[in-house]
């Protein structure tokens, strides 16, 4: 499967799961994670099998739980838009009531700032230790 070129450009490639790429996008104003099934020529979450969408809503719940629990959110924003990239992927963004867009979306509001490499090595590592059914990308 080949990551739309905007997900290219803006994440982390962090591991994979049975159906999902985890990726992580490069802002560190929230932790903000994305799933994409690893699904050629899919855009919608209905077009995946049913089976597929079980694995999915199963994936992203481990997800949720762990980054709730991990990063101590007050809310999670998970959502599925595609309006600027088709490719099926679903945001899972953690909130909190002291973040700099609470309690606006956080689409837009401000300009990325990027994670550092010990940052990014830091969330790697504790979605590792999370998430043993995440299969550790290498590259």
């Amino acid at each position: 499967m080949i990551l739309h070129a905007q997900l290219q450009q803006d994440c982390i490639i962090l591991g994979r799961f049975e159906l999902c790429v985890l990726l992580l996008l490069n802002d560190a104003h929230y932790p903000w994670f994305i799933l994409v099934p690893q699904r050629e020529n899919i855009r919608e979450i209905h077009e995946l099998t049913a089976e597929q969408q079980q694995q999915f809503i199963q994936e992203s719940s481990m997800l949720s739980q762990s980054i709730e629990n991990i990063f101590k959110a007050d809310k999670m924003n998970i959502a599925a838009l595609g309006n600027m990239v088709p490719q099926l992927h679903i945001h899972h963004i953690a909130r909190f009531t002291t973040d700099p867009a609470w309690p606006k979306p956080v689409w837009g509001l401000l300009p990325a700032k990027t994670y550092t490499t010990v940052q990014i090595e830091h969330i790697r590592q504790k979605m590792y230790a999370a998430l043993p059914q995440l299969h550790i990308h290498q590259g």
